[in-house]
C-alpha cells in the first residue's frame, strides 16, 4: 500500500514545485528519495571523474619516468658493458700523452733547441742573421715560446731547412714565412737571384705546471 502511495504522490506532484528549493520538506518521499539517489549518483560519478584523471595524471608521470629510466639504464648497461675498453682506452691515451709530454722541451732546453736548430741550418748550408726569443704567451695547459728566425740561403736548402726543423723530437711548429731575395751578396755557385733570405717564426711549447 505504500508504493501505491508513493506512486500517487508521483502523479499529482507539481514539477514546478522543483523549482523553489525553499518547500523541500514539502516534496513527496519518492521526489526526495530520487533527488538523493540523483546527488548521490553525481557524487560518485564526480568522484570517480576527478580520481580517473588523477590516475591518468599519475600513470602519464609513470610512463615518462619509466621512459627516462629505460634510457639511464641501457645507457648505464652500455657503459658497464664497455668499462673494460674504456680503461684501456684511457690507459693508451695517458701513456700517449706522457709521451707527448716528454717531447715538450722545458724552460731549461730551450737553449738546446736552438742548438739543434742552428745545427740544422749550418747542415743545409744556410747562414743566420738572427734568432730571437720572442715573449711566452701562456695557455691554459701549455705556454708557448716563439722564435723568430731569420735565415739566409738557397730556395732548395731553405726547404731542406724547414722540414728538418719540422722533423726534430722535440715539437716545434713553423708559422708566418716570407722569403724575399737577399741582394747584400751573392754566393758562388747560387743560379738565377743568388741567394735567398727567409723570416719564419718558430713555436715551441712546454707544460704549464701552474694549470693544477
Amino acid at each position: 500500500m505504500a508504493v501505491q502511495d508513493l506512486i500517487e504522490s508521483l502523479k499529482t506532484f507539481d514539477m514546478d514545485q522543483l523549482n523553489d528549493f525553499n518547500n523541500v520538506g514539502s516534496w513527496p518521499m519518492a521526489i526526495k528519495v530520487i533527488m538523493w539517489v540523483i546527488a548521490f549518483a553525481g557524487a560518485l560519478a564526480l568522484g570517480y571523474f576527478m580520481h580517473i584523471t588523477n590516475l591518468q595524471t599519475e600513470l602519464t608521470k609513470v610512463q615518462t619516468s619509466e621512459g627516462q629510466l629505460r634510457v639511464d639504464y641501457e645507457k648505464k648497461f652500455n657503459e658497464a658493458f664497455h668499462l673494460e675498453g674504456y680503461r684501456k682506452q684511457q690507459q693508451e691515451m695517458e701513456e700517449s700523452f706522457k709521451t707527448i709530454l716528454r717531447q715538450l722541451p722545458s724552460a731549461t732546453e730551450i737553449p738546446g733547441l736552438i742548438e739543434d736548430i742552428t745545427l740544422v741550418g749550418l747542415k743545409n748550408g744556410l747562414s743566420f742573421t738572427s734568432i730571437d726569443l720572442q715573449p711566452e704567451e701562456l695557455h691554459e695547459f701549455y705556454i708557448e715560446k716563439p722564435i723568430q728566425i731569420i735565415v739566409t740561403g738557397g730556395y732548395h736548402e731553405l726547404g731542406s731547412f724547414v722540414s728538418d726543423v719540422a722533423d726534430l723530437s722535440r715539437i716545434v711548429t713553423l708559422h708566418d714565412f716570407t722569403i724575399t731575395p737577399d741582394r747584400r751578396r751573392a754566393q758562388p755557385g747560387k743560379t738565377q737571384g743568388g741567394l735567398l733570405r727567409m723570416t719564419i717564426l718558430a713555436r715551441t711549447y712546454r707544460y704549464n705546471d701552474e694549470s693544477g
